[in-house]
């Protein structure tokens, strides 16, 4: 799998943004480790999902590019599928939940997707989905259970790891376990000794359920703030990954989720969104000192004019 990491990181390379790496003295003092945040909130489109979207896209033959990809997501991956067809000049079709975040479909539609609009209560975006595949020829674009997927994913911790070196401990955050996937797959091939930890909020933890008792959990209606993280369950594909790769889970309240969220915006300086702070949320449940941790921030896709509202009642 490495290897078609490797591929995708080749066919990004000039297209995605190689995402800078912060470090922060006030982390460093905070946690007694050496800490590493790979922004990609500054991504194209503000999130890792770029990664996997255009590896997928760029990579499908002339026809099916004709015909044009549908994709399914409650923000991210439709902006970075979106995006994608864009740049390449290929139709898409979006299928979004009625209460997405408005920056997210504002911008699915100024990158020029169609959008259609589900009720995530009573209807399947699955199936709604298949209909237009078995109407139109699209071709899915899955948000996160494909190899495709994966490996564009990976190369986040591929190039997080060829800037920094050696990392003792990797924070990842767990969502259908494409981007834990791909960056578990690179750091055990380029850092052997490193422990992958999948970090995951505790309302929507099916897949630290699942990599505890080794059996795909599914929870029904997740509901955590984070989002980008609210998936049923892991996939087929990924799931087999994460039992190989990762070494452990560390599930995130709420208010630990926004507290990460809240230090981010106010000592850092970095504008990112309530799944992109739950790597960090972990940082007190990691009982090292003196490491050297890497810590991926996943995006930045949040409604400034909410984000008040995160932090009204948090205290640090």
């Amino acid at each position: 799998m490495y290897e078609k990491i490797t591929e995708a990181a080749n066919r990004l390379d000039g297209i995605a943004h190689k995402t800078p790496v912060l470090t922060s003295t006030l982390l460093n003092e905070l946690t007694g480790n050496s800490i590493f945040l790979k922004c990609e909130n500054f991504q194209r489109m503000g999130a890792f999902k770029f990664r996997g979207a255009y590896n997928t896209v760029s990579s499908l033959s002339q026809e099916a590019r004709r015909k044009g990809v549908i994709a399914y997501s409650s923000g991210n991956h439709a902006m970075a599928t979106a995006l994608t067809c864009k740049i390449l000049a290929i139709p898409a079709t979006v299928v979004m939940p009625e209460d997405a975040p408005r920056v997210k479909t504002d911008a699915v539609e100024d990158y020029g997707a169609t959008i259609i609009k589900y009720n995530r209560s009573t209807e399947s975006r699955e199936e709604i989905a298949q209909e237009l595949i078995d109407k139109y020829g699209y071709t899915l674009i899955p948000p996160f259970d494909a190899e495709s997927i994966i490996a564009g994913q990976g190369t986040v911790a591929q190039e997080f790891i060829e800037e920094v070196g050696k990392l003792d401990y990797l924070l990842v955050p767990c969502g259908g376990g494409g981007l834990i996937s791909g960056c578990a797959v690179a750091a055990k091939h380029l850092l052997p000794e490193c422990k992958v930890i999948g970090v995951e909020p505790a309302l929507s933890d099916d897949a630290a359920k699942s990599f505890k008792t080794g059996e795909l959990q599914t929870i029904k209606t997740p509901n955590s703030v984070a989002d980008g993280l609210n998936t049923p369950s892991l996939g087929k594909i990924t799931f087999p990954f994460i039992k190989e790769h990762v070494d452990d889970f560390i599930t995130v309240s709420e208010e630990e989720i926004k507290t990460a969220m809240y230090l981010l915006w106010t000592r850092l300086k970095i504008v990112v969104e309530p799944s992109g702070a739950v790597a960090l949320a972990a940082y007190r449940k990691l009982s090292v000192k003196g490491k050297r941790v890497g810590v991926v921030l996943s995006g930045g896709n949040v409604d400034v004019r909410k984000a008040g509202d995160l932090f009204k009642d948090i205290i640090v």
